[in-house]
């Protein structure tokens, strides 16, 4: 098991708007920009193979590239190359982190100073959610699906486990960045099924009351 003291001070991150990854859940990228593969390269030359997941803060003052405060640290568990130099990759979320400062200079992509504190339980070997009621959220979300015209393997939704399944839907599902970020910072696995069926019932409404979620 991983430790809050074997995590680095400084790790690479990776601004991406709506991409999200969560602890103990595993996020695909495809990386070509030369930056990016610079980053790799320079995380795969580490022992903790880490790159931070975080969301641009479209709040930012005109100029600034300013990051969100909170993000998930993934592992690189694979990565392929293609003929013509892209990556395929795999990351493993391992911690949510905070954003101390930014690293100045010397790489092309972005560093960070982070913490990992208030972040223990995504150590964990796994969350739990003992409030959930599975049945009334798969009909939910038969609803959502049907509404948006979207298919999948319900068979397999049926079998995961609690947190598989809340996690997975809420990196997959197409929320606006701002509700991913939401979605991150929920502190157990109960609020961010709370949050994720707020989303979805906020959809299903056409987004008539948003007011009433900020």
């Amino acid at each position: 098991m991983i430790l809050q003291g074997d995590l680095p001070e400084i790790i690479p991150v990776f601004p991406l708007p709506g991409a999200l990854l969560l602890p103990r859940s595993r996020l695909p990228l495809h990386l070509f920009e030369p930056r990016y593969l610079a980053m790799l390269d320079d995380a795969l030359k580490t022992p903790h193979r880490l790159i931070g997941m975080v969301q641009p803060d479209t709040g930012a003052r005109a100029g600034e590239h300013g990051l969100h405060r909170i993000g998930c640290a993934g592992r690189v568990t694979q990565f392929s190359e293609t003929e013509d130099g892209r990556y395929m990759i795999t990351l493993s979320g391992v911690s949510r982190y905070r954003v101390n400062s930014e690293v100045e200079g010397f790489t092309p992509y972005r560093r960070a100073h982070v913490t990992w504190d208030g972040f223990a339980q995504d150590l964990a070997p796994n969350d739990s959610d003992p409030d959930f009621d599975r049945l009334s959220f798969m009909q939910l979300l038969s609803r959502y699906f049907d509404a948006r015209e979207l298919s999948t393997d319900w068979e397999a939704l049926k079998e995961a486990e609690d947190e598989l399944l809340i996690n997975s839907l809420s990196m997959l599902l197409g929320f606006e960045p701002e509700d991913k970020q939401a979605l991150l910072e929920a502190p157990s696995l109960s609020t961010r099924r709370e949050t994720l069926v707020t989303l979805i019932e906020y959809d299903l409404r056409g987004g008539d009351d948003r007011e009433m979620m900020q």
